[in-house]
Order: structure tokens, then C-alpha cells, then sequence
């Protein structure tokens, strides 16, 4: 269970201070969890603050009742956190089978590896021994960087906009990796997204705005409600 308690993100703003994030209070210990909200309203602080990318201003981050609030990512990362970036890491000269037993923290065999590249959709013969370099596509890189966070078996998987320059095909390949990933993995999935498809898969839906907690709920009653505001703000949500 993630536990956020009276979290502040301050920014040097020229002469002045200005508030990312005001004061946020959060238990996230739902399995599927999305952060939704306006652009600029604090969501991808939120989620490197959490995966320890950032350090807050003032306030607690608890992991299973640890104080991890001053751990920098790689602690935080031993601890069972993971975070996927909009745009995933290249690793040239590195082969996917490199990446997936580094992310491991073990050997495995090439058996191994491929039945998790097969959970992410990709046929393990034509990926397994490929390089990590501009040869793959967006979806593709996207995809091999959930198939490295399931080979960790973390507590906490964060995806920030996950949906972000892929094409309509690899989205809908992601939606149905998540399905998946919600149906069968043992932890706490937490994404940040826009899209009424991911939001319509998360088991709780949290709206930040202007850097505050809007609304917190299921899918059931936050959703019909988020719809109908996108409705008079299309930034809100966004449908593929």
C-alpha cells in the first residue's frame, strides 16, 4: 500500500515559488489505479515523485508503512517500485533478452524470456536477440519495458501517459497487455493517462487538478461524470 501524506512540490519560478502540487493526501492501494486530470495539473510530477525521480517539498511517501519519502529511485526501486517513462530508455548494443534477465535480477533462459515477451504480445523468435536501438518501434519499445517491469515483479508498476507517439494499432495492443497485466499480476498497477480506454479498465480513478486531489473513486463513480465534464473540456479525456 502507498500511503501520500500532505505532499508539496515547490518550483523556483524566477522570482517566485510556485506549487506543483498542494498539499495531496492519497492512500493508493487499489490494484488497476489511474491518475487523470488537465495537462500541467501535477499528474507526471506526481507519478516520478512516487517512483523518486523528485523529491517533495514537505510531506511523507510511505510503502507499506516505510517512510521511503527521502530514497532516491534506486532505493525506492529495491523496495518493489517500477517506473515506465513516456518515451522508454534506448539501450544500444544491449539485446531485449539483456534487458529482460537485467530487470530479473537473475539468469534465465531464453525460455523464460520468451514467455514473458509472449504476455506483452510480441513473438519472442523475431524480439528476443533484437538490439535496443531505432529499429523498434514506439509501441514495440513501449511494450519490451512492460515486459521488463513484469520480469521484476514489482509492488508498484507506474506508467506515465503510456499511450504517448504510439499509433492506433500499438494502443490497442497496449490496452489489451494492460487487461492482462490487471487480470493476473500480483501488485499495484498505477497509470497516468488521458484515455477513456485505461480509464475504463482501472479498478479506482483519481482526478488531479491545478496540482490538488479533485476527485478520488471507482471507476463506476468517477467515469460517467469525467465523461460528460471532457464533454466541455476535450483535454480532459481522450478516446482511441
Amino acid at each position: 500500500m502507498l500511503e501520500l501524506k500532505h505532499i508539496t512540490y515547490e518550483v523556483d519560478d524566477s522570482s517566485d515559488n510556485r506549487e506543483i502540487l498542494k498539499d495531496i493526501s492519497l492512500t493508493i492501494d487499489g490494484h488497476f489505479v489511474a491518475v487523470t486530470g488537465p495537462n500541467g495539473g501535477g499528474k507526471s510530477t506526481l507519478a516520478k515523485m512516487i517512483a523518486g525521480i523528485l523529491m517533495p517539498s514537505s510531506g511523507q511517501i510511505l510503502l507499506d508503512g516505510e517512510d521511503i519519502t527521502g530514497y532516491p529511485v534506486t532505493e525506492r526501486a529495491r523496495r518493489g517500485v517500477s517506473y515506465a517513462f513516456q518515451q522508454p530508455v534506448q539501450f544500444k548494443g544491449l539485446t531485449v533478452k539483456d534487458l529482460i534477465a537485467i530487470a530479473a535480477g537473475k539468469k534465465m533462459t531464453v525460455s523464460e524470456i520468451c514467455e514473458i515477451l509472449s504476455e506483452v504480445g510480441l513473438c519472442a523468435r523475431e524480439y528476443v536477440d533484437r538490439e535496443m536501438n531505432g529499429s523498434l518501434s514506439g509501441g514495440e519499445l513501449k511494450r519490451i519495458e512492460i515486459a521488463m517491469i513484469i520480469a521484476r515483479g514489482t509492488k508498484l508498476s507506474i506508467f506515465d501517459e503510456p499511450e504517448a507517439g504510439i499509433d492506433l494499432w500499438s494502443f490497442q495492443s497496449l490496452i489489451r497487455v494492460f487487461e492482462k497485466m490487471r487480470r493476473e499480476i500480483n501488485g499495484t498497477i498505477l497509470i497516468i493517462s488521458h484515455q477513456e480506454r485505461i480509464l475504463d479498465i482501472a479498478d479506482k480513478i483519481i482526478v488531479i487538478a491545478d496540482g490538488q486531489v479533485r476527485t478520488v473513486g471507482t471507476r463506476a463513480e468517477v467515469l460517467p461524470e469525467l465523461l460528460h465534464t471532457a464533454e466541455a473540456c476535450p483535454t480532459l479525456t481522450d478516446k482511441i
